[in-house]
């Protein structure tokens, strides 16, 4: 739900607020694009997994070769700058082909190709990858990694990051996790999982509302608002123990909590002084200080990537529109104006954009996304209600809740839109989050 209808909820016996959905006259004469075309992501063809062993293999031995080469698959499919070539059975029929050379995948369209061969010790694998130009016929890249059979989902993911260095220079994101909330009967429950959604696991059974996670950049926490103290107040749960702690204890509502990028400090909303502003504390709650001075409501704080801004929402000139200040709250401006109700901003990776909820004129919400000039603007959905983007910790990515299919469900998708997938299908997900790099 979006987090200025929350901020209502919370503030409704509190104090008198304007009426959120009011529509602002347009000041810019600003039009929004749906970003098409002008990239092309690198074609990739990725083998299945060989054996090159002398020894006799196990049937589950051949089901992890091919487990391992789904995720890489999967992996490189995702990525904003690949595309995967898939294998087409057909041509290899048509051709009586047994298994592709690399003038095979090149008529396939792939200009790069992952071979991956096994070898196993007991209860360890060996996996082999090694990345070749079609073109050139050169290999490009390899490298050896072991590890435990059990833990074959990682070694893929491993293999895709490496590509993903190997190719681009930046860190892979495949090993990250998300974070989300699941509805739970009467409850709404803080989940975490890869990203991919596999090894999902429930960190809280609170029995209670539980709200806006956040991750930590640099420690196994996870930071949220719930109602488990009665008024939404912001916690904290390790997500390697599980323990909940709470973080702040003021009087009113402490919610929508965003990490900074350092890991020191929180920025939040409270209504401590009466009024819905935007507060920086440090991470036991204790008030560093108020950064929005103004009788509207002010929420949905976000850290730049340098720490030295904050993006958030406010409805000071009669609807909810995004807002830049620096730390200090002493330069704000104005970021956003287009449309009558744009809320729940976050940062680029890159510091360059700001990605945000909007209300279409036909009343749904969509994602887009607007420079830090506030002049480039881009459409990111055309479907269904769209609300709660995050981002990688790449940037090249973004997840986010949809009503498209009927229920909330998690989906994700390039930062720029394309590629748009599902990622939950149990109709009861929102808030996702996406975590800092796996150390």
């Amino acid at each position: 739900m979006r987090k200025f209808v929350y901020l209502l909820l919370f503030l409704s016996t509190l104090l008198i607020v304007p009426n959120l959905f009011a529509q602002s006259d347009d000041v810019r004469n600003i039009q929004f694009d749906t970003l098409v075309g002008g990239y092309k992501p690198t074609p990739i063809g990725v083998d299945q997994m060989t054996y090159i062993g002398t020894q006799y293999i196990t049937h589950d031995d051949s089901s992890l070769m091919r487990y391992i080469t789904m995720v890489v698959q999967f992996d490189i499919d995702f990525y904003a700058d690949f595309e995967l070539v898939p294998i087409d059975s057909f041509y290899l029929a048509t051709y009586e082909i047994k298994e592709l050379d690399l003038l095979g995948w090149q008529r396939l369209g792939a200009d790069l190709v992952v071979k991956l061969e096994a070898e196993f010790n007991g209860d360890y694998i060996r996996a082999r990858w090694r990345l070749y130009d079609t073109k050139s016929r050169a290999e490009i890249g390899k490298d050896v990694l072991e590890r435990p059979k059990s833990a074959w989902r990682k070694l893929g993911h491993e293999i895709s990051n490496a590509i993903v260095k190997k190719l681009t220079g930046a860190e892979g994101i495949f090993l990250t996790k998300i974070a989300f909330i699941r509805q739970l009967k009467d409850a709404k429950e803080l989940f975490m999982s890869d990203y991919d959604g596999a090894n999902e696991i429930q960190l809280t059974n609170t029995g209670t509302i539980n709200l806006s996670p956040d991750f930590s950049p640099n420690k196994p926490e996870i930071y949220f608002t719930s109602y488990l103290a009665g008024e939404p107040q912001i916690f904290r749960v390790n997500t390697d123990t599980r323990k909940v702690e709470q973080v702040t204890r003021y009087k009113g509502m402490a919610a929508a909590s965003a990490v900074s990028p350092d890991g020191n400090k929180i920025a939040c909303t409270m209504t401590k002084d009466g009024n819905s502003e935007i507060y920086v504390t440090d991470l036991n709650g204790k008030v560093i200080k108020r950064i929005t001075h103004n009788p509207s409501i002010d929420t949905s704080p976000t850290w730049s990537p340098d720490g030295k801004m904050i993006a958030f929402a406010s409805d000071r000139t009669g609807s909810p529109q995004i807002y830049i200040t620096d730390s200090d709250g002493l330069e704000t401006r104005r970021l956003t104006y287009r449309g009558g109700y744009n809320d729940s901003p976050v940062w680029s990776r890159r510091g360059d954009r700001i990605t945000f909820v909007i209300r279409s004129p036909s009343g749904r919400f969509d994602l887009a996304s607007v420079d830090t000039a506030g002049v480039e603007y881009h459409l990111l959905t055309e479907v269904g209600m769209n609300e709660n983007p995050h981002l990688s910790p790449d940037g090249k990515h973004l997840i986010f809740s949809s009503t498209r299919l009927g229920s909330s469900d998690l989906y994700t998708a390039d930062a720029s839109g394309r590629h748009q997938r599902r990622l939950t299908r149990s109709g009861n997900c929102t808030n996702p989050t996406w975590g800092p790099y796996s150390k």
